[in-house]
């Protein structure tokens, strides 16, 4: 029962990978695509990182420390691509109708001027 379970788990989190993957296809700019990527693959790897400590609890400790550096890096990773995209002018989608870190750093022009 416990391997059902673990497998189970663990297609559930390749489906999320698969669905990451599927974002990366279908979002129209740079910074969607980076969220789809992240929000989705980050919660597929955990799934599935998840399901092995269900199928092998022995491996549960290394497995832990998988899981807390995916949830570190990831979200910061697609956090330096997007203000990288961004300090580059990367152009958004033509439906983007706000563009907060512009407005931010325009204030922060202003305030120091």
């Amino acid at each position: 029962m416990q391997e059902l379970f673990g497998s189970i788990v663990i297609l559930v989190g390749a489906f999320f990978l698969f669905s990451a993957g599927l974002g990366l296809l279908r979002m129209p700019d740079v910074f969607t695509r980076i969220q789809a990527g992240t929000k989705a693959s980050t919660l597929g790897n955990i799934l599935v990182v998840a399901g092995l400590g269900i199928y092998h609890p022995d491996w549960s400790l290394k497995l832990l420390i998988v899981a807390v550096f995916v949830l570190i890096t990831n979200p910061l990773s697609s956090h330096a691509l997007s203000r990288a995209a961004h300090a580059v002018r990367t152009p958004m989608a033509e439906t983007t109708v706000v563009d907060a870190l512009r407005d931010a750093d325009e204030a922060a022009k202003e305030g120091k001027a």
